[in-house]
């Protein structure tokens, strides 16, 4: 995660302005400038125009009870190319234009829903929770060692748990 953040953070940068240097001495400080605003601006108007697309085909899935998971990644990179063409400089906005590109964002998907691990358990199981008889305020810490004398009922969908309790300060 450190080396993450230190590319992003120091070594992104330092490469920014390295190529904006070069491009400014090669073009000019202005038209350079417009560049860089250009591109971003032509990046928004597309993030937004297939923002947009994306939001319609994950309604339509969510419409037809289907879990819409790679109009989901689509949008998240979309997001992440907004941000990239938001950002100023050449390299991020050639990141930023690369994710606009709908069979590369389409190759992304494919390998982040190959290497994301769903547990199998979530929707449908039924769950199960423990509960200790005696005073909450004895057992505090999750651990039956603190009261011995607890016992520990486990509790299905079916059972049903009535009581009383009084609040000690």
């Amino acid at each position: 995660m450190f080396r993450l953040l230190f590319v992003l953070f120091i070594i992104i940068p330092i490469i920014e302005i390295s190529v904006l240097m070069q491009v400014g001495e090669l073009l000019g400080m202005w038209p350079t400038i417009g560049i860089v605003i250009l591109s971003a601006w032509i990046g928004a108007k597309y993030v937004r125009q297939q923002g947009l697309a994306t939001l319609q085909s994950v309604q339509a899935k969510m419409a037809q009870g289907e879990v819409p998971s790679s109009e989901i990644v689509t949008g998240l990179m979309l997001l992440v190319a907004g941000v990239l063409l938001v950002t100023p400089g050449f390299v991020t906005d050639i990141f930023g234009l690369s994710l606009l590109v709908p069979s590369i964002r389409q190759a992304i998907a494919t390998y982040v829903q190959k290497h994301i691990n769903v547990n199998a358990h979530g929707a449908g199981s039924q769950a199960s929770a423990s509960f200790y008889h005696g005073n909450t305020y004895e057992n505090e810490g999750f651990s039956q060692t603190s009261n011995p004398e607890s016992k520990v009922i486990s509790h299905h969908q079916s059972d049903t748990i009535d009581g009383e309790y009084t609040r000690k300060e």
